[in-house]
């Protein structure tokens, strides 16, 4: 017999196979605020949860000053969730309650198919890991009541942001987000 009809029917029955697997997995929503119609019998996921750890002036010279921010991201859920990206603007509102004075990012967003070297975060079932960021800024003379602010150590933060997550895998779930937004 043709070794061809063998090999192109192993092909075969291995898509089936694959396709099988990729259309019947799993299906896990986060439920959204909007929609209030979900069906009851997909187990629903948590939204994973945020809070604000520490915001320290790290350095602070004449010229610059470094402030450091750590945020604890939890997974509420048994199955783990991918943190892709968590943008955040940082205030200091005893200087201003509506000027931004540095925003960041942590972490980034896939591009592709398939991007190497990403910087995302798989955040394990029932477990919380903790982002760091630290940000410079450069004093350029003028704002003195900030400056005064960080040197005298007397300063009143407020942080808001979103976190872009979604579940691990590539057959279940959607990209979700989480608005936030922290007062120290």
């Amino acid at each position: 017999m043709n070794p061809k009809i063998f090999v192109g029917a192993a092909v075969a029955a291995l898509a089936v196979i694959l396709g099988g697997i990729l259309l019947t997995g799993p299906t896990i929503i986060i439920p959204n605020s909007e929609d209030n119609t979900t069906n009851q019998i997909i187990p629903q996921a948590k939204p994973i949860q945020i809070e604000l750890v520490d915001i320290s002036i790290d350095k602070i010279s004449e010229r610059s000053v470094t402030i450091d921010l750590a945020f604890k991201i939890s997974n509420p859920n048994p199955r783990a969730m991918i943190v892709q990206t968590m943008d955040y603007q940082l205030f200091e509102t005893s200087y201003s309650e509506t000027e931004q004075i540095i925003g960041g990012e942590i972490g980034s967003r896939p591009q592709g198919m398939v991007e190497f070297g990403s910087n995302y975060y798989t955040l394990l079932g029932e477990n919380s890991i903790v982002l760091k960021d630290s940000k410079t800024i450069k004093n350029t003379g003028n704002t003195a009541d900030l400056w005064q602010a960080f040197e005298d150590d007397n300063n009143s933060w407020r942080v808001s942001g979103t976190v872009f997550y979604n579940l691990s895998s590539m057959t279940s779930g959607q990209e979700n987000t989480l608005d936030f937004e922290f007062e120290k």
